[in-house]
C-alpha cells in the first residue's frame, strides 16, 4: 500500500504594489505621504481545489478537506461545491471544511473544488497611533483565555514552528520593547514590525530547500518566506504577551492567485475586527516607513482568507496538511493536480493610500 500526500508549497513573489513597497509616493511640504493609486474594491470569481484522474486497476482512497473562503472586509457573494459527496465539518475551532473521504476502484475523474463570487474592500486601521488599544497588562487582565490560546508555541512532531519561549527570540523582544517605551499593545506591535522590517527579508524557498523554517531559524537567518516571517512576528508578539495567530490563505497576482500566510495580532475589542488587526509580514520594500504604512493594520483586496489559526498545535498540522490517497494496488495510478483559476476579474474602485503628519492613514 502505497501513501502520498500532497501539500501545496508556499513560495511565491510580491509583485502587488501595496505590498513590495513605496511605488511611488511624495512628500508634500506638510509631510503627507501619498502612495500610488491601487485597487480598494474588486470583484472576481475564483475555483480552487484539488482535480485528480485515477486510471489502472485496485482499490484506491483520498481524503481531502477544502476550507470555505472569507474576505475581512466585504462579502463571499455565493458558494458552489463541484463533488457533492462530501461532508462539512469543523476543524480548528473556527474553519468550516469541505471534506471528501473516497474509497473505489473505479476509473474516473473528481473535481474537488469550490467556486465563489468574492467582493472585497480594502480593510484599514486608520490611526497609526492607536491610543485607545489596551496595554499588554489589560489583554492579560481582561482577555486571559485569549492570552492563553495565542500566547503559547505551535508544533509539530518534529519542529517547534511559533517559539516565544526561544531564549533568542524572547531577548530580542524584550530588547525592542524597552527601547519603545510604551505599554500600548497596538505601539507595542507596530515597533516590533518596525524592527522585523529591518532585520529579516522576504525570500522564497526553492525546490530543494522548501521546508518550513522554524521562527528561530528566520531570527537567525533573517531571511524565509511568507511562513517563516509570520512564523518569528508571531513568535515576537507573544514573548511580549500580544496575541497573535497566523491567516492561510490566497494572494492575488494579476488574474491569478498564489497561496499565502499572514498574521493577525490582538490589540482590545473596539479596533480592528474584535480586536484582531491585520498584518502583512512578507512586504519586499527595503524602507521601514512604507512597509509599516502599507502593511501594519491593513489587508488590501487582494488577500482571501481560507484558514484561521486557533493557537493549538492541532491548528498548525491542520494548516499543514493537503490531499492524501492510497494506493492498494501496483497498477493503480491516482494523479492530484492543485487547480485555481480567476475569472471575471473587476476593478470597481482604485486609490491613493494618505498618510498625515499625524500618522492618520486614508484613501482617496
Amino acid at each position: 500500500m502505497k501513501n502520498k500526500i500532497f501539500i501545496p508549497i508556499f513560495i511565491f513573489v510580491l509583485v502587488s504594489s501595496n505590498l513590495s513597497g513605496c511605488v511611488g509616493f511624495f512628500s508634500s511640504s506638510n509631510q503627507i505621504l501619498i502612495y500610488e493609486s491601487s485597487p480598494t474594491k474588486i470583484n472576481y470569481t475564483i475555483t480552487y481545489g484539488y482535480k485528480i484522474n485515477c486510471t489502472g486497476q485496485g482499490k484506491y482512497s483520498i481524503f481531502y478537506n477544502l476550507d470555505f473562503p472569507e474576505v475581512l472586509n466585504g462579502n463571499v457573494l455565493s458558494t458552489s461545491i463541484h463533488n457533492d459527496d462530501y461532508q462539512l465539518v469543523n476543524l480548528a475551532t473556527y474553519n468550516d471544511m469541505i471534506k471528501w473521504d473516497f474509497n473505489s476502484s473505479e476509473n474516473t475523474d473528481y473535481a474537488l473544488l469550490i467556486t465563489a463570487e468574492v467582493y472585497a474592500e480594502n480593510f484599514l486601521i486608520s490611526n497609526l497611533n492607536e491610543k485607545d488599544a489596551l496595554t499588554i497588562e489589560e489583554i492579560s487582565k481582561f482577555y486571559t483565555n485569549i492570552v492563553n490560546r495565542f500566547c503559547g508555541a505551535q508544533s509539530n512532531e518534529t519542529t517547534i514552528f511559533v517559539n516565544p519561549f526561544d531564549e533568542d527570540i524572547t531577548e530580542t523582544a524584550v530588547e525592542i520593547y524597552s527601547s519603545l517605551k510604551t505599554n500600548n499593545s497596538f505601539l507595542v506591535a507596530k515597533g516590533l514590525f518596525a524592527w522585523f522590517k529591518q532585520h529579516t527579508t522576504y525570500k522564497a524557498h526553492f525546490i530543494d530547500d522548501d521546508e518550513i523554517q522554524s521562527a528561530h531559524t528566520t531570527l537567525v537567518r533573517g531571511t524565509g518566506d511568507c511562513d517563516d516571517l509570520s512564523f518569528l512576528y508571531i513568535s515576537l508578539c507573544r514573548a511580549l504577551g500580544i496575541p497573535a495567530r497566523f491567516i492561510k490563505g490566497f494572494l492575488l497576482d494579476g488574474n491569478s492567485m498564489v497561496q499565502h500566510v499572514w498574521v493577525e495580532v490582538f490589540v482590545g475589542e473596539g479596533i480592528g475586527k474584535n480586536g484582531w488587526i491585520p498584518v502583512e509580514c512578507a512586504g519586499t520594500s527595503a524602507d521601514v516607513e512604507p512597509e509599516v504604512n502599507q502593511n501594519f493594520g491593513i489587508e488590501n483586496v487582494e488577500h482571501l482568507r481560507l484558514f484561521t489559526d486557533d493557537g493549538s498545535n492541532d491548528s498548525l498540522n491542520v494548516s499543514f496538511s493537503g490531499i492524501t490517497y492510497r494506493i492498494f494496488s501496483e497498477s493503480r495510478s491516482v494523479y492530484a493536480r492543485f487547480y485555481i483559476d480567476i475569472s471575471d476579474y473587476f476593478i470597481s474602485k482604485s486609490q491613493q493610500l494618505v498618510v498625515d503628519e499625524n500618522g492618520i492613514r486614508s484613501y482617496r
